[in-house]
């Protein structure tokens, strides 16, 4: 079996929304596994704060990795004569990157809570 390029491949573009997935499920989980059995409103909130910092630090590398496949400043000419493997890959980057964005502001956003929690009732 040959494996794709991972540049060309469609799981480098939906890297970040999986990790704000996991994120989201991991920062309501894990609230409520706290708040139920510990009822403990610091804990909940240092555990919401490890999470995102994680979460937008693997973001920032999914990012990081699509702006360099996007290749969007090194080259000048912008016209296209017809489709080409090139064409696609800097497209899945420019997508990949522009779903690391959305993926980070879910992540913020996801954590937002954190700043409001006074008990877990």
């Amino acid at each position: 079996m040959v494996w794709p390029n991972r540049y060309s491949s469609l799981w480098h573009m939906i890297a970040a929304p999986v990790v704000w997935a996991v994120h989201f499920c991991a920062v309501y989980g894990g609230t409520a596994l706290v708040c139920a059995r510990m009822d403990a409103p610091g804990l909940a909130r240092i555990g919401i704060a490890a999470a995102s910092v994680v979460a937008l630090g693997l973001i920032w590398w999914i990012g990081r990795r699509a702006w360099r496949q996007w290749d969007y400043a090194s080259r000048a000419n912008r016209t296209h004569g017809g489709p080409r493997a090139e064409d696609r890959r800097e497209f899945l980057g420019h997508s990949a990157w522009l779903l690391a964005i959305v993926s980070a502001i879910g992540v913020i956003f996801v954590s937002l809570p954190a700043l409001f929690i006074e008990s877990c009732l």
